[in-house]
């Protein structure tokens, strides 16, 4: 990026890119390559080896992409409810300069359209009734959010006894104690295992549990 912006009053045309779409990246010496819309750059005259003024180079990077990535950001939480890093993801697949996608952030989580606390809650809550703990801690933590937050939202919103979770589970397999072999007994200790459920919890209902069917 730009380095000492007071010593700076213009900034070379390194090389022009066509994108197609209408759009071409323009690269510029020590400074963050722009993805523009023709329509965008109506006023300044772009070749490999001009040189446009600091200041229009600040307008197009925050006034006219800035603005354009939080549209995008706007529609894609529209489109979706998403966790602040699968937001920035997002942008950054899109090629937004990084000082744009944190501005995008900012300006959505001053709406409160972007929580990852709320994020956390509700996938809490809408998952309890078929997941573990671990196993939301685990899917939340893909998703980005942090420890405390999704520690919070757990305790909070996981009011589910694991153990009929686990019933439940042994009822689907099938599952009998004392018709059991000892490689199905292991097979389905591994699967509710994987599932996030304790040790301690998965033997006491598997020992216990005599299948209905």
């Amino acid at each position: 990026m730009i380095g000492d912006k007071s010593q700076i009053s213009h900034i070379q045309v390194t090389g022009i890119e066509k994108l197609g779409n209408g759009k071409r990246r323009i690269h510029f010496e020590n400074a963050e390559s722009l993805i523009l819309y023709y329509s965008e750059t109506r006023g300044c005259e772009f070749e490999e080896g001009s040189a446009i003024s600091y200041d229009t180079y600040e307008y197009l990077l925050k006034e006219v992409i800035g603005k354009r990535a939080k549209k995008r950001a706007l529609h894609i939480l529209e489109q979706m409810d998403r966790t602040e890093q699968q937001l920035r993801e997002k942008l950054m697949a899109s090629e937004y300069p990084m000082v744009c996608i944190e501005d995008a952030i900012a300006y959505v989580k001053s709406f409160h359209y972007l929580d990852d606390e709320r994020y956390a809650e509700t996938f809490t809550r809408y998952k309890k009734e078929k997941m573990s703990r671990q196993q939301i801690k685990q899917k939340l933590m893909m998703k980005g959010i942090s420890r405390e937050i999704i520690s919070n939202a757990i305790e909070e919103e996981y009011d589910v006894d694991e153990t009929v979770h686990i019933r439940s589970l042994l009822e689907k397999k099938h599952f009998c104690s004392d018709k059991a072999d000892e490689g199905e007994f292991r097979r389905v200790y591994n699967y509710l295992l994987r599932r996030g459920f304790r040790s301690s919890d998965i033997l006491r209902e598997m020992n216990n549990y005599v299948s209905v069917v």
